[in-house]
């Protein structure tokens, strides 16, 4: 069963991108990839937090969320080869696609004064970056099943070259952007 969001891609923002930037038709701009990923810089000692941030988040994508495991030593930030500072997923296809449905419609509108994401999360190379300062904000997350709130970074990656292109695509797939000039 393909989802609603890549139907729409398919039928409508596709024609769209292929009218506004003309071009050879396998060089339009499409989704490659959303990357969720969580920094535990002080959950690096308790294997519960670490846990419970890796369930969370395997919760919200819908899909295995793996521990990243630190590959030298770091004396400043008290860091061992071998532990985990983090934990990520990585989201393609149709999983992908639901998992950014269930952003644009449920968890971002359940933000207390939400106005858009920041434009300028671009990177250059047509990768869109933003944060989210917790987790709540998602259906499936029960919150007495949390042990300490979290944000996440949210990477979504294009098939385009340049910020321009990447923009419109996002627009168009529904992602909300602030208004203005910033």
């Amino acid at each position: 069963m393909a989802s609603r969001l890549f139907e729409k891609y398919k039928s409508e923002i596709k024609p769209v991108l292929e009218t506004e930037f003309p071009k050879n038709k396998t060089l339009t701009a499409k989704l490659e990839k959303v990357v969720i990923s969580v920094g535990a810089g002080e959950a690096m000692k308790d294997s519960k937090l670490i846990q419970n941030i890796e369930d969370t988040i395997s919760l919200i994508a819908g899909q295995r969320a793996v521990k990243v495991i630190a590959k030298k030593s770091v004396a400043g930030f008290k860091v061992r080869e071998g532990m985990p500072v983090g934990v990520k997923v990585t989201l393609r296809g149709e999983q992908m696609y639901h998992f950014l449905d269930k952003l644009c419609n449920v968890a971002l509108p359940r933000v207390k004064d939400f106005r858009g994401l920041n434009k300028n999360g671009f990177d250059g190379r047509g990768n869109f970056n933003f944060g989210l300062d917790e987790q709540l904000m998602f259906p499936e997350v029960v919150y007495d099943n949390i042990i300490k709130t979290h944000g996440m970074n949210i990477s979504i990656t294009t098939s385009s070259t340049n910020d321009a292109e990447s923009f419109r695509l996002l627009e168009l797939v529904g992602i909300p952007f602030t208004k203005g000039r910033a």
